[in-house]
């Protein structure tokens, strides 16, 4: 059978603990000539939302055939279903706790399969608390080694998984609203308003009783000063030139943004 030969890790563990060493041992016991690449292992802890964005915007950057195991699962080792999802570019595996909403609002998946075949996993009686070590990852590796979908588990209807209770942008008269979906390490927040709705226009941002104009890059500001541009992911952004957007104003991961376009 074909190696996909690519495996991603994303988690919520840090690197402070062994956990992600664990996960890569048993990803090279079943192969160790995959090739494993971080995503990040930096997520906020048990913070789904912020899983599901960090993984939307990476996906599109890797071959076909590449499996993405991503593991922020505060509901390890209760009823959330661990899943593996194919889709035409590539291959999840994870909880079935909204992570994966992200890339199936831009990609429908050609299959899903509740993880229930022991074969595939560490050992057949895994720890209630450890699920990225002893399914995703060994279900990772065997899936990037060429194991079939089908072969993992019993197949469910796409249409029942899990979607976090995002919102999406509204247009409005003269503008659109919309809210910050992340922040990165840097205070850039990240708002869920794509940048094409302002590209080629006048526009600026209203936030936390600041107005922002829009401009092209972070350096249209004088340093320290705040600015709003379309980020590298293609969302409308706030930063601040050489400082911390999310520190300057004083806003957390949900907050509402308004866009204005002359």
């Amino acid at each position: 059978m074909p190696e996909r030969k690519i495996l991603t890790l994303l988690t919520d563990f840090g690197l402070s603990d062994v956990y992600v060493g664990a996960m890569k041992g048993v990803i090279a016991q079943i192969n160790p000539t995959l090739t494993v690449v971080d995503l990040t292992h930096e997520i906020p802890p048990q913070n789904i939302a912020a899983g599901r964005f960090c993984l939307m915007s990476a996906y599109r950057y890797f071959p076909d055939e590449t499996v993405h195991v991503a593991v922020v699962d505060p509901g390890v080792g209760g009823n959330r279903r661990a899943i593996a999802l194919q889709f035409p570019s590539g291959f999840l595996v994870g909880p079935d706790n909204g992570l994966f909403g992200g890339i199936l609002s831009q990609s429908r998946a050609i299959a899903a399969v509740e993880l229930t075949n022991p074969d595939y996993w560490r050992v057949p009686t895994p720890s209630a608390t450890f699920h990225g070590r002893d399914i995703f990852a060994p279900v990772g590796a065997h899936l990037a080694s060429g194991v079939s979908l089908k072969l993992l588990g019993r197949e469910i209807d796409l249409a029942s998984l899990v979607e976090l209770p995002i919102p999406e942008c509204q247009r409005i008269d003269g503008g659109v609203t919309g809210f910050i979906q992340y922040g990165d390490r840097f205070g850039n927040l990240v708002t869920n308003i794509p940048g094409s709705l302002v590209e080629g226009k006048i526009w600026s941002v209203a936030i936390a009783g600041q107005t922002i104009l829009g401009c092209q890059t972070y350096s249209d500001a004088p340093v320290g000063n705040l600015v709003a541009l379309i980020g590298s992911n293609d969302w409308v952004e706030i930063a601040v030139n050489g400082g911390n957007a999310q520190l300057r104003l004083e806003v957390d991961l949900g907050a509402k943004v308004l866009v204005l376009i002359n």
